[in-house]
């Protein structure tokens, strides 16, 4: 075994991170046996109050296996093929769930809503609830104000607003369209290739995926991820079918909005392992490497999950068309689409303060509780006037926007 850093060997916190690491570990094993053992008995059989949650914490426990596999699986290849391969794993889960609805939706277009909903729901759980917690968490544990991000995030917040800035071009067709798949596929394939441009830096390890690191040698390491990967992979693959129909059902069921089952409960599970690593992050005070994570990760559900429905829907439906979008959905993804572009203006100044960081989190949770047309509409139009706000009152934040849009800057480290 490789001996640990001096910093993690016998001091109190080291102890007690291990036994926390340790402790995260084995409950993320045991999340998914459950469904394993219904699933393998048939649990469709079971009533959806049963066999919705049991694949829902499988997921939950799949997730955060397989973001730990794929870090320690970083340390294995090279940098360029680590930044696509990783790109890919770990919006997986969030694929799995998604795209079933896309497919089922090319069979019975009563499904289309749901994978909206669920990539809607996905992104503005990622910036409301992520981006919002490491930046509170990190002002809480620092006492400061704000947070100053890393200037190699310059690439993030290029792509993230040019993305964001044709996403509110999408519902005009009425559908997620084949050729909305190109451009957004065209759009990470660039991202992808600036980011090999640019330095690479190795990543630091936190959290169960460090303790695995520290502890197992060449080739007991890549043993133990490769095992992590493949169980991960297993469970999230059986259960994210009946996940998403349990949600499906249990809200027919129940006279439960299944469009908001579906919105906000799937995300959380899939989207939770992200947002443990990078509040660990922040409360070891790097709360720019964690925030950095979480850009990555939204440009990645900006473009390539969003591109992935309609391709999947056309295989599935056996036709040229994309997913189509009715009245509900387009207000959505144009939600979705001004909290995005309120997000990177706010980030265009290279800080991202504690006040910065509530109105993102009280915007995104007033959504939860008033699901209603007309307060979509109105939290639309308070998002584009934040961020138009922000614009012509902050020279600051008109430059970095204006800079990023330009790619001035937007590969390695340079100054803001």
């Amino acid at each position: 075994m490789s001996e640990a850093p001096p910093s993690h060997t016998p001091n109190g916190d080291g102890r007690r991170h291990r036994k926390r690491d340790i402790s995260l570990f084995v409950v993320s094993v045991l999340l998914p046996l459950p469904w394993l053992l219904a699933n393998a008995v048939g649990g469709l059989s079971f009533p959806p109050e049963v066999f919705a949650p049991l694949a829902g914490l499988a997921i939950l426990g799949g997730a955060f296996l397989l973001s730990w596999a794929t870090e320690l699986f970083e340390r294995d290849i090279p940098q360029s093929l680590a930044l696509l391969l990783l790109a890919l794993i770990s919006v997986l889960p969030e694929y799995a769930v998604d795209l079933h609805f896309a497919w089922t939706a090319g069979q019975d277009p009563t499904y289309a809503p749901y994978a909206v909903a669920n990539m809607t729901g996905a992104n503005r759980l990622l910036i409301g609830l992520g981006w919002a917690s490491v930046v509170l968490v990190s002002c809480w544990k620092t006492g400061e104000r704000d947070v100053a991000i890393a200037p190699s995030q310059k690439l993030e917040l290029r792509f993230l607003l040019i993305a964001t800035l044709y996403s509110f071009v999408i519902p005009f067709g009425g559908e997620i369209s084949l050729f909305d798949a190109l451009v957004l596929f065209v759009i990470f394939v660039a991202y992808v290739a600036a980011a090999m441009r640019g330095e690479s830096h190795e990543m630091e390890l936190v959290g169960p995926a460090g303790m695995i690191d520290r502890e197992f040698a060449d080739p007991g390491r890549r043993l133990f991820s490769a095992a992590l990967f493949l169980f991960a992979g297993y469970a999230i693959f059986i259960s994210a079918e009946p996940f998403a129909d349990g949600l499906v059902e249990l809200g027919r069921e129940r006279d439960v909005d299944e469009f908001l089952l579906v919105q906000w409960v799937a995300p959380l599970a899939s989207e939770s392992p992200e947002f443990l690593v990078a509040i660990l992050f922040a409360l070891r005070l790097r709360a720019s490497v964690g925030l950095g994570a979480l850009f990555s990760s939204k440009v990645n559900q900006w473009t390539l999950l969003v591109g992935a429905i309609p391709v999947a829907y056309a295989i599935s439906s056996g036709s040229w068309t994309g997913l189509p979008l009715d009245a509900r959905q387009t207000e959505e993804l144009w939600l979705t689409s001004a909290q995005s572009l309120l997000a990177v203006v706010i980030i265009a100044d290279m800080r991202f303060s504690r006040i910065e960081a509530l109105i993102l989190a009280v915007l995104f949770l007033g959504q939860l509780f008033f699901p209603e047309t007309r307060v979509r509409w109105a939290f639309i139009v308070v998002y584009l006037l934040f961020a138009l706000g922000l614009v012509i009152f902050g020279p600051a934040t008109r430059r970095g926007a204006l800079r990023s849009l330009l790619g001035r800057g937007s590969t390695g480290p340079s100054g803001p």
